[in-house]
Order: structure tokens, then C-alpha cells, then sequence
């Protein structure tokens, strides 16, 4: 009988040993396919013309100054395409780019504006870890594109081709806003 109580006790005491042994282990969460090239960025809009060259600062023609964007995955967690989202700080645009994620290059053309009825494209975008420097001192990824939109008046009337979008990843810290 007390070796009967002796192994009921041991099966007792090895079942709890299991259980916590188990229920200590943790899972490994992963990131998006596209981690290295989502983020929150600061960033600034500048009228280019076809070649590039600044032809009006943000300040001389909208004055918005640095404004929130984001990039991050679409729901399929492809490595082949993203979301690019100004969150409505700039011209109110949401659309999904197409991206080549070893060359962190992105572009779309006359893709669809989820924000609302319109089409943009962007070009020549890329991002480059650690070459943007924020205005705090630190080191920030870098983000640039040029982006045009077919609904846009202004390019015609003042001689511009679209905009250039550059600045650095959002660090979050006030002085780097």
C-alpha cells in the first residue's frame, strides 16, 4: 500500500513537473515580411521637376512642413508589395506599392488611391538603413520617392513635375519632431 501511495505520489509530482516545465516555454513571434521597410516616418514634400531638381520647398508651396507617413505589410504578408500611407497629412493617399525587398526599392504606377477616387504613382522610391540623421543627432533609416497624382492641379499651373518625399524614420522622440 505504501508503495502504491509512492507511485501515485511520483506520477503526481511528474505530471505537475510537465506542466510547468511546458507552460514556461514561450513562442517565438515573428515580423512582417516586409519589417525592415515598414515604419512610421517624418517626412517632408518638396515640388520636383521631371529631372528631379527642386523647384518650390514645401515651405514656398504648401507650408505643411514634416508630416507622419507610414509603410507597412498588406494582409497577405507579402514580400512583394506594401502599403504606403500619408494618413491623410499631405494629399490623403493610401495605396499599395510594389517593392523589391533586398534592393529596399519601391514604385507603383497609376496604382488606386484606397483613400478615395484617384490614381498615384510613385517612382524611384528607396530606403536606406542608417542614412538619415534625425534633427536630435541620431542615426534613422532614410526614406525617398517622388510621387505624382492625376488629380493634381498644381504641377500644370506652377511647372513641376510631381513631389519629392524624403526624410528619416520616426523616432518618436520630441526633439526629433
Amino acid at each position: 500500500m505504501n508503495n502504491m501511495k509512492n507511485n501515485i505520489l511520483t506520477r503526481a509530482l511528474l505530471a505537475v513537473f510537465i506542466i510547468l516545465f511546458t507552460a514556461c516555454e514561450k513562442d517565438e513571434i515573428g515580423g512582417t515580411a516586409t519589417e525592415k521597410m515598414a515604419g512610421e516616418w517624418f517626412v517632408v514634400a518638396d515640388a520636383v521637376d521631371s529631372e528631379g531638381n527642386v523647384v518650390y520647398e514645401d515651405a514656398d508651396l504648401f507650408g505643411i512642413g514634416y508630416f507622419h507617413l507610414d509603410t507597412y505589410n498588406i494582409s497577405s504578408n507579402s514580400l512583394t508589395e506594401m502599403w504606403i500611407n500619408d494618413n491623410g497629412n499631405f494629399w490623403d493617399f493610401k495605396t499599395r506599392i510594389n517593392i523589391n525587398f533586398d534592393q529596399m526599392t519601391f514604385a507603383a504606377e497609376n496604382a488606386d488611391n484606397q483613400a478615395y477616387e484617384s490614381k498615384v504613382t510613385i517612382e524611384d522610391g528607396k530606403i536606406i538603413l542608417g542614412a538619415a540623421t534625425t534633427p536630435s543627432g541620431m542615426p534613422a533609416d532614410s526614406i525617398v520617392f517622388t510621387v505624382t497624382f492625376d488629380d493634381d492641379p498644381y504641377p500644370e499651373a506652377y511647372g513641376y513635375y510631381g513631389y519629392r518625399v524624403s526624410g528619416y524614420r520616426y523616432s518618436g522622440f520630441e526633439a526629433d519632431e
